[in-house]
């Protein structure tokens, strides 16, 4: 297989805004969601997203798709979902020909290359964790046979935050398999008003396909081609360790409110994602406000806290932003 050609960051951006508003044709509002699930689609990595009901959380994945002609697919978790209906099976079945029984494989919905995990903490960890390998590795694993996945590959979560019963919180390895964690919250008066006028008529905004996976793949390539300074991958660091309890460097509200900090995997994520927003700004290399920006999405599923901040009311969402209030953008 040939190897995968960078484009220019002026062709990136003009695949950007092209997906951009082929998405926004659709989706009215949204603009910070839409601009980070860009991100997170540019750097390569998964997507969290959590939302109540009814915020247009799978059209906005499906037109994504759409305008990228990439082939979707819905999985709807529910608490009988078992790993096979994720992956597929291996069935036997006669083989017409010869009269003889065959083992023949079939692809189950994580075969595509959007993939909406709608309600995933609907389900049980077992089969939440039938997405970790296609999610890291592009692959899935049946019966010790490898079945690579089409790429490009991107994965959607979706959460409803306000149901707690019969809900399975996803494990903190399975977390970190998301780059970002983007809250989707009410839309505006004036957008919300756009949505009931436009979506109880007769028309149906089509959205036709403006880019293809060739085009995404290699605005990927481009994303990890961007240089990122030394103090750049300096302060990532620092950021990550800064959300780790026990160390003496780290914020007092740290020590007290967090369980548990973020991996590495969150540097890398950090990185990625300032690399993929200084593509979509037209710049040639990371600065450290690209890292401050996407820090928030980046750390947010990755900073755990104990049994003390739920009984006092402290998120996540506050102890990363104390965390970025405490590290010194440069030292």
């Amino acid at each position: 297989m040939a190897a995968v050609q960078p484009m220019s960051i002026d062709e990136a951006q003009a695949l950007v805004t092209r997906v951009d508003q082929a998405v926004r044709r659709v989706i009215v509002g949204q603009h910070d969601v839409v601009a980070q699930v860009l991100l997170v689609l540019l750097a390569g990595g998964h997507g969290l997203l959590q939302g109540v009901p009814g915020l247009a959380k799978t059209l906005l994945v499906k037109t994504l798709a759409r305008a990228l002609d990439l082939r979707f697919s819905r999985i709807q978790f529910t608490p009988d979902l078992m790993p096979a209906d994720v992956l597929g099976t291996e069935v036997i079945e006669e083989d017409r020909a010869t009269g003889h029984r065959v083992v023949r494989f079939v692809p189950g919905p994580i075969f595509a290359q959007v993939i909406l995990a709608d309600e995933i903490n609907r389900t049980p960890p077992r089969t939440q964790a039938a997405l970790l390998e296609a999610m890291q590795e592009a692959q899935v694993t049946i019966a010790g046979v490898r079945h690579p996945l089409e790429l490009p590959l991107f994965v959607l979560a979706t959460e409803n935050p306000i149901e707690q019963e019969g809900t399975y919180p996803l494990p903190e390895a399975q977390l970190d398999r998301f780059m970002f964690n983007i809250v989707m919250s009410y839309p505006s008066a004036a957008e919300e008003r756009a949505i009931i006028a436009t979506t109880t008529t007769s028309s149906d905004p089509e959205v036709s396909p403006v880019a293809g996976a060739d085009d995404l793949l290699r605005a990927r390539r481009l994303v990890r081609d961007v240089p990122a300074a030394d103090n750049v991958i300096d302060y990532a660091t620092r950021l990550v360790r800064a959300t780790r309890p026990g160390d003496a460097a780290v914020a007092p509200s740290v020590t007290r409110w967090v369980r548990w900090g973020a991996g590495p995997r969150a540097g890398q994520a950090l990185v990625l994602a300032a690399k993929a927003r200084a593509v979509v700004h037209g710049r040639p290399a990371v600065s450290l406000d690209d890292i401050r920006t996407v820090a928030p999405p980046v750390l947010r599923h990755r900073v755990l806290v104990n049994f003390q901040a739920i009984a006092e009311g402290i998120t996540s969402e506050r102890v990363v932003a104390d965390v970025l209030a405490g590290v010194a953008v440069h030292r």
